[in-house]
């Protein structure tokens, strides 16, 4: 059904976005694999829903209260947007700097932090640990609203370092200290006169407060300090310009990029001890990181054009995340062109497959990879998917039976109507092992012969049902 250009194009975009449409990657190929990959890369005019539109269906996305609504306005982003990569990394920055509603219980805060990742997520490393240390959400999820000149609260400083920037084995506990020094004074604003729960639960029935960063100079520490080998009398900025000239730092963005979009790496927890896959790649992303003075977008356009990443090796290499899979079939199904209330329900389903947008289990994040599979979130992934497929009054499923049928007018064999489907959800390919159980499926209803002159309901349950199965592949569950 497709050339070599057309498969690597399907790699491209599942890994950059959340897959394609067949018509989507014909306009790519016609577009060539370097234009496509600038495009992903452009997202200065990238449209998607209009939040005013969401909101008149939905009100209480206006306040953001609870612990919903923020990933439920997100799964409209991710399933809308025509700049899939920017979505992708705000959601690949969220894994890393995870920080979730069990403490801050607003939704409003961790829903500006996402946008915060929109923003700068695809720019300066720099800048974006400078955002996230003053991020409102950060400063009360790693306590540095307790961290004072004399009586120094020690969680952001280290995490900064083992979990944000560096890693375990590249600093010292005095360095932690020495950070967190540097970070005191660095607060939120609105707290003065308020405890932490009156301000959760005031101004009712319009939301919560928007916490904002303050600095307060009277409470920062001034004294010299010697962290990561330099002295000198550092505030905030210093001690996140010293972590980005590190070289720990520009592997372990690098490791955490390759496992993101390339192929899944162990835990990070296991990083010290395991060797990467594929060591030559993170050498190729840590040198772009430098060329590029701490540059993400120039590191992923190194990522996307490099030959480690076009090979076969890494295709079907990565488990979807929950959020991958849901938005990847979502977009693929078109049931929500518009707002629908179904919105909240669909978005808890991903969370019984054991993601929660903006309530990650820890400040690890989510470990990915194999972990996303277990017997119950396995079960519930594959029902999802199969489930939104086989359903031929979602308008996407209802354009791809069509498509199928339009080039059936002779009859297709059961291999041709499974090569057909496969094609059409985005081009997989499976294994020869998947597709013969794929044949011998279809091959129970012997010869499929569309209807003459349209499509009839016997042909949509026909190819529905082959849809489905190819939902429930172990290939369909890979990016």
């Amino acid at each position: 059904m497709g050339g070599k250009d057309l498969y690597l194009m399907a790699h491209l975009m599942r890994r950059a976005g959340f897959g394609a449409t067949r018509e989507e990657l014909d306009g790519h190929v016609a577009r060539g694999y370097d234009a496509t990959v600038a495009d992903l890369l452009d997202t200065e005019d990238s449209h998607n829903m209009s939040v005013s539109l969401i909101r008149r269906y939905h009100p209480e996305h206006s306040g953001m209260m609870g612990n919903r609504v923020g990933g439920a306005q997100w799964l409209y982003r991710m399933i809308s947007t025509d700049a899939p990569l920017r979505e992708k990394t705000a959601l690949f920055w969220h894994g890393i700097f995870a920080t979730g509603y069990a403490k801050l219980a607003n939704g409003k805060v961790l829903h500006d932090q996402i946008r915060m990742f929109l923003r700068h997520g695809m720019g300066s490393f720099k800048t974006l640990l400078l955002e996230l240390s003053k991020d409102p959400a950060m400063i009360i999820w790693l306590d540095n609203n307790e961290n004072h000149k004399g009586a120094i609260n020690e969680n952001f400083g280290r995490e900064l370092l083992e979990l944000f920037s560096m890693g375990t084995g590249n600093y010292t506990e005095d360095d932690i200290k020495a950070a967190s020094r540097a970070f005191t004074g660095w607060t939120i604003g609105n707290t003065e006169y308020m405890t932490l729960k009156s301000m959760r639960d005031s101004v009712w029935p319009y939301g919560r407060l928007s916490f904002h960063f303050e600095y307060r100079p009277e409470d920062h520490d001034d004294e010299e300090k010697e962290f990561l080998g330099q002295k000198g009398r550092f505030n905030g900025e210093d001690i996140v310009d010293i972590i980005c000239q590190q070289p720990a730092t520009a592997r372990f963005i690098a490791r955490h990029m390759y496992s993101f979009f390339v192929a899944d790496e162990p835990p990070v927890p296991e990083w010290p001890y395991t060797e990467p896959r594929d060591p030559e790649a993170i050498e190729t992303l840590t040198r772009a990181y430098f060329e590029s003075e701490y540059d993400i977008l120039s590191m992923l356009r190194v990522l996307f054009n490099s030959d480690f990443f076009k090979s076969e090796d890494c295709w079907y290499q990565r488990v979807k995340s929950p959020a991958e899979l849901m938005a990847g079939v979502l977009r693929l199904t078109d049931e929500f062109h518009r707002p629908r209330m179904e919105i909240d329900a669909t978005h808890m389903q991903m969370t019984f497959m054991g993601q929660w947008l903006l309530s990650p289990p820890s400040v690890e994040g989510w470990h990915g990879g194999t972990e996303w599979l277990n017997s119950g979130s396995l079960v519930e992934r594959v029902n999802f998917a199969s489930g939104r497929l086989a359903d031929p009054e979602n308008p996407g499923v209802e354009r791809i039976i069509e498509n199928i049928a339009s080039t059936a007018e002779g009859g297709m064999s059961p291999e041709q109507l499974v090569d057909s489907c496969l094609d059409q959800v985005g081009a997989i390919t499976v294994s020869e092992d998947t597709r013969s159980a794929l044949v011998d499926f279809a091959a129970k209803d012997g010869h499929f012969q569309p209807r003459a002159g349209g499509v009839d309901e016997s042909t949509r349950q026909r190819v529905a049902s082959v849809l489905q199965m190819v939902a429930s592949t172990p290939e369909f569950q890979r990016a």
